[in-house]
């Protein structure tokens, strides 16, 4: 009993790191687009000389986690699950290992990750010090014969200090034969010293032709229909090379909403009012929490963009244009501290479950208030 308390929580149960209406990472069997960290990874595990910590890096849904498990299941597989699949990290799907890992049931596993909170009703927003020391007890246990045990820590960036030192201890004195995949989409946020412990494998944004053959697997292991070519296109140069923020951005009515943020910088310096109005209500229940996640998103990422197309003269004609008319060479320095002071509101804000009405509203009169100074 104590072995299956230290796995996962029950299924039926909201997971950190699942887009809605998804499968969640583990459950996808194919990776696109990284082939050359598979194949490194690949050949260090059968080598059996591998480095027992290995940090995986890359910007947010690009498939690091489904990288994470599946290179669990290559680990934790027999020879004969992965033989026949050659070089890389490929197990049989109705391999025990295969089967064990998606259930996260496999007695050599163990996923540290944000809790759910069964009475606040939501995830917890950082991983605690009481979720890493699980593995107290499961690294105590024995291993099974000749296998290996793996821990994978999904996202590593969502430990809190206390939670990261105790990852630390076990990093520093790792049992034989355990090996460690932290996930990070902010490596600079971890301790330097649980860094100097990992070999990182960074992960790439997916280029246009992989990226199209994930969000079509995902798609369809979803049973929803495909994207429009014309849809996928202009999503795509929204995406970064990232399947989940496609998805998201496919789900939320994102380019709905880059097309109300483009309305609002282009009513600025003057402002629209009631329009900035209509989409904070629309955005601020709860039931609205990846909308407004996607907003935020597409709002930062959107002046972002005009900031960079001011400062170097690179993007597209429309940005560069909007940056030329809104931001202009005396407004440069003032709109990159925006950026930084709009991100850090909203980081506040979901800290401490501040009224998600008022901080749109206060974004936007910030983004106002810029344009005229």
């Amino acid at each position: 009993m104590a072995r299956a308390q230290i796995l996962a929580q029950p299924d039926e149960l909201p997971e950190a790191d699942r887009l809605d209406g998804f499968l969640h990472p583990r459950m996808t069997a194919e990776v696109f687009g990284h082939a050359a960290a598979e194949a490194a990874l690949a050949e260090a595990l059968q080598s059996d000389k591998y480095h027992h910590a290995w940090l995986i890096t890359g910007p947010e849904g690009i498939g690091k986690a489904t990288f994470a498990y599946r290179a669990a299941r290559a680990a934790l597989a027999r020879p004969d699950e992965r033989g026949m699949f050659g070089a890389g990290l490929a197990v049989d799907v109705q391999s025990a290992a295969y089967r064990q890992v998606t259930a996260l049931s496999h007695p050599g596993l163990v996923v540290i990750r944000r809790a759910y909170d069964q009475k606040a009703k939501r995830l917890a927003s950082t991983i605690t010090v009481d979720d890493v020391r699980r593995l107290k007890s499961f690294l105590a246990l024995s291993a099974e014969q000749d296998g290996r045990r793996v821990v994978i820590v999904d996202s590593a960036d969502e430990m809190n200090i206390n939670a990261a030192n105790a990852l630390l201890k076990s990093l520093e004195e790792p049992p034989p034969r355990t090996v460690f995949f932290l996930i990070a989409s902010a490596p600079g946020r971890l301790l330097p010293t649980i860094r100097s412990r990992c070999r990182t494998l960074p992960l790439s944004p997916l280029s246009d032709s992989d990226l199209k053959r994930a969000v079509a697997a995902e798609l369809l292991a979803a049973e929803k229909p495909p994207i429009p070519d014309a849809d996928f296109a202009a999503l795509a140069t929204l995406s970064g090379g990232s399947v989940r923020r496609l998805l998201a951005l496919q789900e939320g009515g994102g380019l709905g909403l880059q097309s109300k943020i483009d309305k609002l910088i282009a009513s600025l310096p003057a402002g629209d009012l009631k329009a900035a109005h209509t989409l904070s209500d629309e955005l601020a229940p709860a039931a609205a929490e990846q909308k407004f996640a996607l907003f935020y998103d597409l709002f930062l990422g959107t002046l972002q963009r005009l900031v960079k197309a001011q400062a170097t003269g690179q993007g597209s004609e429309a940005d560069i244009g909007r940056a030329r008319r809104l931001i202009g060479a005396p407004r440069l320095a003032t709109f990159a501290g925006l950026w930084e002071t709009l991100a850090r509101d909203k980081s506040d804000a979901l800290a401490l479950n501040l009224d998600r009405k008022s901080l749109i509203l206060a974004s936007l009169a910030k983004l106002e208030t810029a344009s005229r100074s």
